[in-house]
């Protein structure tokens, strides 16, 4: 078992850890710049809706970028050179959705689309979930 790790370990690429990670928080914090920018204009074009509407509808926005980037193929480029910077924001949870959607539809909108959507994202959301109600304990605890 040693020696297959080690002819693993000797075959795989190595990444470069330094660049790959100013990649992530660049595009990562791109994007909530791009999601703030949005929050700023509805607040300036639409001053009668309340705070949480108005972040209600930046999410909405910015799933709806994740969703449309990701159906014309722009967000895995954008996740090729961000890696989890493109992951982390809202969109790319709008994208782990879109991406099993798109790539079961030819199995149909019951059996493909609609059975498959949350393949990747439902790990995420469990997981989340999860994990916020024991941070939550361990908070109320403290």
């Amino acid at each position: 078992m040693n020696n297959y790790l080690k002819m693993v370990e000797k075959s795989s690429p190595k990444t470069k850890m330094l660049p790959t990670l100013i990649m992530a928080f660049l595009v990562g914090g791109i994007i909530c710049c791009i999601g703030e920018g949005f929050l700023d204009m509805y607040k300036t074009y639409f001053p009668m809706l309340t705070e949480v509407e108005l972040r209600n509808a930046t999410s909405m926005t910015m799933i709806f970028l994740g969703v449309t980037l990701t159906a014309f193929g722009l967000y895995d480029k954008i996740g090729y050179y961000a890696g989890a910077g493109s992951i982390i924001p809202i969109t790319g949870f709008a994208n782990s959705v879109m991406s099993p959607a798109m790539e079961f539809n030819r199995e149909g909108v019951i059996y493909g689309v609609c059975s498959k959507m949350f393949v990747i994202a439902g790990p995420i959301i469990v997981f989340g979930v999860t994990a916020s109600v024991i941070i939550g304990l361990v908070g109320m605890m403290l």
